[in-house]
């Protein structure tokens, strides 16, 4: 199955683009965390449904926080982590905010349920990638066994 194709399947089991980024990043990873994919539905909608920030943006926000976050008293925060956010969005804005009129939820979609079809499996995949190539640039193991 295809990384399109697990996406869709995500969609029909009732996932959300945040959910479903964060679902992919942790497979790689060999994690599974429910508590961590029951928040992420927050963000779904563009935070709670509002038509705010896409969800697939904040998703890979959350999902670049995953392998460069503070998790612990004992850990630090990788100094990285705040840079990396900052190309995520600078490419989202790129890449989907000027061809679809902006990064909130409300401005992709632009009131046609059609695109939420179309747009939002194609940028959920695309935010996965980017995050990907964010994480290597960087000098992450995508397995995340360099933060154990």
């Amino acid at each position: 199955m295809d990384n399109m194709e697990q996406l869709i399947t995500l969609r029909k089991q009732g996932f959300y683009c945040s959910q479903m980024i964060l679902l992919k990043g942790m497979e790689q990873m060999g994690k599974t965390n429910p508590d961590l994919v029951r928040a992420m539905h927050g963000l779904a909608g563009g935070l709670g449904f509002s038509g705010e920030l896409c969800g697939a943006l904040t998703g890979g926000a959350s999902l670049l926080g995953l392998y460069a976050g503070k998790g612990t008293p004992e850990q630090e925060e990788d100094p990285k982590l705040d840079f990396m956010i900052q190309d995520l969005v600078k490419w989202f804005k790129a890449e989907y905010g000027e061809q679809f009129g902006g990064i909130r939820c409300e401005e992709i979609l632009a009131g046609n349920n059609q695109n939420k079809m179309t747009r939002c499996p194609l940028m959920v995949s695309g935010v996965i990638q980017k995050v990907n190539e964010l994480l290597v640039e960087n000098g992450f193991d995508l397995s995340g066994l360099d933060d154990e």
